[in-house]
């Protein structure tokens, strides 16, 4: 978990840029449009759509656009899907991609093109699943939150993990308990920052800084991809690599 949470680390100070917030923001959105074609508008009997709303406050996003955005939703004719892609980029690093499109050769044609250019390799579907476990990942700011107070009814909720970091405490759950303790979180009037289904390295894998930093400007430039929703992998990241991607612009 470690290294997952320090890349996101890097990609939030990397975010406070507005063209990194806007991609934050259109990626919602889709959320959203797929949300509302799924289940409706009405976020109260919507779980997903109620999800994405939440995960929208978190990020920011201003009410105005997210009503918006479900408005629009409601008309869109673009039918949006999920589709994965698996890869294995510098150094063997695994990188599962998640995308929302509504053309597949589009964004295969992107996500191959990326990877040749960055010396990566596209795998098969189910290639690389087993590297990874499905979490459900909640994030709190931490001036937000009593944990004290809190933290034996998250236990009975299927917390696996609690983590205090910096700024944040972030819930792991198993999959099947995600449902489970995002009920809770409503109960307890918990702000949840973001709440997802994550995939979660089950083992981090070390290569050399160079290596290190050729995988992350290839995530970096996957979710640059308009249609890429979530970017995971198995690096660990070190201080030094850390260091050196916050140095860059």
């Amino acid at each position: 978990m470690s290294g997952h949470n320090k890349w996101s680390t890097i990609k939030r100070k990397k975010g406070a840029l507005d063209s990194k917030r806007s991609k934050i923001f259109s990626r919602i959105a889709k959320e959203i449009t797929v949300a509302v074609k799924e289940g409706g508008a009405d976020p109260e009997g919507n779980a997903r759509l109620r999800l994405a709303i939440n995960n929208a406050k978190g990020e920011n996003m201003p009410k105005d656009n997210i009503m918006r955005a479900i408005n629009k939703a409601e008309k869109d004719p673009n039918n949006f899907h999920e589709v994965n892609f698996e890869a294995y980029a510098p150094g063997g690093i695994a990188i599962f991609v998640e995308c929302l499109t509504d053309n597949n050769n589009r964004t295969l044609s992107a996500i191959r093109s990326q990877l040749s250019k960055r010396g990566g390799t596209l795998g098969t579907n189910g290639s690389l699943d087993f590297l990874f476990e499905r979490k459900g990942i909640f994030t709190i700011q931490k001036e937000k939150i009593n944990l004290d107070e809190v933290e034996l009814d998250l236990i009975d909720a299927g917390a696996e993990n609690i983590e205090t970091t910096d700024e944040s405490v972030i819930v792991t759950t198993a999959k099947e308990d995600f449902g489970k303790m995002n009920k809770k979180m409503e109960e307890l009037k918990i702000e949840v920052e973001n709440a997802a289904l994550q995939r979660i390295p089950n083992e981090l894998k070390s290569v050399d800084k160079s290596s290190a930093i050729k995988v992350l400007r290839l995530i970096d430039e996957f979710e640059d991809n308009e249609d890429v929703q979530n970017v995971y992998h198995n690096l660990d990241i070190t201080d030094e690599v850390a260091a050196a991607m916050e140095k860059e612009d």
